[in-house]
């Protein structure tokens, strides 16, 4: 990795420039911010994967200050999440982590850095935006509905139902503001990655999907949860049963995933051709119950040893 002082200046005023470009045409420019904001975290990635984190943290001051400048106030919570997961992708690389270590140390970056910023928006600009999304989320509904409704002379959904489906969706807010973080983390790294690898990083890889083994404490949460559930019922609306609902939420996608490994785990053994592994993935989702099921199966009894030992069809 370069040394040189002035070098390295040069680069952390070129990277200072690429990311406040980046984040001004997401900020001005709608039609090409939809593709710019995957790179936006690309230009602090590489400088802290090349330097240290004094360096690279001084590279990510100056960008959200000049970010802030040029692109204005508003520009505070993109400016902020992107450069710390940047700075912590580029980190994670420097310090030769595990990809697994880096997609979840900067999904925590993220998630944290999003709240901070929500509470900011909400405490200082009035600005509330989960409150806007469910109102357009609700309000499209109601339409919806209203269209149905005149079109077949009978509605989907109930007052009452759309109701209950909208209060639970306040209630797991937790669990999809989570999954969401993440999911944008992997699609950060996912279109990174390859570019700093073209741009001369050693950057990590991950371990193939069908090899994933979730510990088996997972099993045990869940099995809490579902005792919980079934003979305590917390009542609708408090504090634990908002918490038990998002935990549920979140092993039931976990025991999924361990259950679409699984499937793609016997396909590989098995030596079936890729497409149907693409097929069998894309069938569990409407299967979610029966594959959660293999999940719990293969996470508590270790099914994967019978599949090895099967003979290839």
């Amino acid at each position: 990795m370069p040394k040189n002082r002035t070098q390295r200046l040069t680069q952390g005023a070129m990277m200072v420039a690429l990311f406040t470009v980046l984040s001004a045409i997401v900020s001005y420019v709608p039609v090409l911010s939809v593709i710019t904001i995957w790179f936006i975290p690309l230009p602090i990635a590489w400088y802290s994967a090349m330097y240290d984190r004094k360096a690279s943290s001084l590279v990510a001051i100056v960008s959200i200050v000049l970010t802030i400048l040029i692109s204005g106030i508003l520009a505070l919570p993109l400016a902020v999440v992107f450069c710390l997961a940047g700075f912590i992708i580029g980190d994670a690389i420097r310090t030769k982590k595990s990809k697994v270590f880096l997609l979840m140390s900067t999904g925590v970056t993220v998630l944290i850095s999003t709240a901070f910023m929500y509470v900011i928006s909400v405490k200082f600009f009035k600005i509330d935006f989960l409150k806007e999304l469910m109102t357009g989320v609700r309000k499209s509904y109601e339409k919806s509905n209203e269209l149905a409704e005149s079109i077949t002379g009978k509605a989907p959904f109930t007052a009452e139902q759309l109701e209950n489906m909208f209060n639970l969706m306040d209630m797991a807010m937790p669990t999809l503001i989570t999954m969401s973080v993440f999911i944008l983390t992997f699609l950060l790294i996912t279109v990174n990655l390859p570019l700093l690898k073209r741009l001369g990083i050693t950057v990590p890889k991950f371990a193939s999907f069908r090899d994933l083994k979730l510990p088996r404490s997972v099993l045990w949460y869940y099995m809490l949860v579902l005792i919980v559930t079934l003979f305590i019922k917390p009542e609708s609306g408090t504090f634990i049963y908002i918490a038990f609902l998002n935990i549920s939420f979140i092993l039931n996608m976990l025991l999924l995933l361990q259950g679409i490994s699984f499937i793609q785990y016997y396909m590989h053994q098995q030596g079936w051709p890729k497409w149907t592994v693409v097929v069998g993935t894309i069938l569990a989702l409407p299967l979610q119950s029966f594959v959660t099921l293999l999940g719990i199966v293969d996470l508590g009894f270790n099914i994967r040893a019978l599949v090895t030992g099967m003979p290839r069809k």
